[in-house]
């Protein structure tokens, strides 16, 4: 037989065995896959939330009704709002049953929620035996331009008839855009409205919409109103909205006393976050140097990886003792780009003893296709089981260099 077809051979074999993996490589992956899935639970409501309001916004309202109604299964504090978004879909479906059905268990479960006025409002248009359906958008439309224009003519007028339009039966896209012409008015009681519906006094469906809007449109004067919500709101959902509200008007003072003094884990991972979106690196590094929790660390970590900051990335893949994390932070830096890391994760790997932390460096490779990286360390490498990663990491990047180097293997 000859050389090229034994080679041929063995390279088959040698891309399809899987991965031999030692215990500690095994135990972190599951570490972090854990980590990966009690994440996912504690967002699950959250997410779908958010899902079942983009399809009431486009009128979809037998997926907004399973949404909702998966939501409202899922722990959190937002189930009670959850299940009057489904009895509101089953409405629109005319399924007038199930709807009051609905509204039974929010009332059972939930007897003094913020939600009562809105469903006791709802079941007495379901029990009254009204049309539930959709006023024409077409006209509301229209009378939502008019009012804007409004507005800016004569606000004593206007504003009394947007509040009526936010607590009639409009569909909840068209009362955000009311909510939005009052947001931007500026006008003493424009701004009173806007900060009683972000406060949770009134229309509590629109509640994040006005804090978001506080934060987009609000001077110094809605930014009190901000901290002020803060500070008494028990809602964790609420305290996040504010948070990127914060982030949205530059407020990046009390993003940071959020990361640093919140007690609740989920508050301080989302001020972490938006500190990210601010591109606060400096802030990120200095509340790195202070933290305890490994699970704060890593939501830092990909914060810096969200601001684009490599340098402080590189620094903890260099580094940082605990090796869950350093390995986070190689990944995370590979994402930052090529261009910024190669060099240094392929200084890194040279000089670096652990085979996990050395198999993190080529997956940062082969994440940011870097097949020169990929091939330089299969050309050297001693260690079989790498050697074989690095490899099977090439064999499956659509690269000219990286099909070159897979030839060159099997003409040996």
């Amino acid at each position: 037989m000859s050389k090229a077809a034994i080679g041929i051979g063995l390279l088959l074999l040698f891309l399809a065995a899987p991965r031999p993996a030692s215990g500690a490589a095994t135990d972190g992956t599951a570490a972090v896959e854990n980590d990966a899935a009690e994440s996912d639970q504690e967002s699950r409501q959250q997410e779908l939330y958010e899902q079942g309001t983009d399809a009431l916004d486009d009128g979809q309202w037998d997926r907004a009704a399973a949404v909702f109604a998966e939501a409202a299964r899922q722990p959190g504090d937002r189930a009670d709002g959850a299940l009057y978004w489904t009895a509101y879909a089953q409405s629109k479906l005319g399924r007038k049953a199930e709807a009051l059905a609905t509204l039974g268990e929010l009332s059972k479960r939930f007897p003094k929620s913020r939600w009562a006025n809105d469903a006791a409002a709802l079941e007495l248009e379901l029990k009254g035996g009204r049309n539930v359906s959709p006023d024409s958008v077409e006209d509301e439309d229209l009378k939502l331009i008019a009012l804007n224009s409004l507005m800016n003519t004569d606000s004593e007028r206007a504003i009394p008839m947007l509040e009526k339009f936010l607590g009639g039966t409009s569909s909840p896209k068209l009362k955000d855009r009311a909510l939005f012409v009052l947001a931007q008015n500026g006008s003493p009681q424009a701004r009173e409205v806007v900060a009683d519906v972000a406060r949770g006094k009134r229309y509590p469906a629109l509640q994040e919409k006005a804090i978001k809007y506080l934060g987009l449109f609000g001077g110094e004067q809605s930014r009190g109103v901000l901290y002020e919500i803060y500070g008494s709101s028990p809602s964790v959902a609420v305290k996040e909205q504010i948070l990127k509200s914060y982030m949205i008007a530059g407020d990046r003072e009390h993003v940071l006393a959020a990361a640093k003094g919140e007690k609740d884990p989920a508050l301080r991972k989302a001020a972490v976050h938006q500190l990210g979106v601010m591109g606060a690196r400096s802030e990120l590094w200095q509340l790195y140097q202070t933290e305890s929790s490994t699970d704060v660390k890593e939501s830092l970590i990909h914060a810096m990886f969200v601001g684009g900051d490599a340098e402080h990335l590189l620094e903890l893949a260099r580094t940082e003792k605990n090796r869950e994390l350093r390995i986070e932070a190689i990944q995370k830096a590979g994402l930052t780009g090529r261009e910024h890391t190669a060099e240094a994760l392929g200084a890194l790997y040279r000089t670096e003893k652990d085979p996990e932390v050395r198999g993190a460096v080529l997956h940062a490779f082969f994440l940011q296709g870097n097949a020169k990286g990929l091939i330089d360390i299969a050309k050297t490498e001693k260690d079989p089981q790498l050697k074989q990663e690095a490899v099977r990491k090439l064999s499956l990047m659509s690269d000219k260099e990286a099909r070159d180097y897979l030839l060159e293997i099997l003409s040996k």
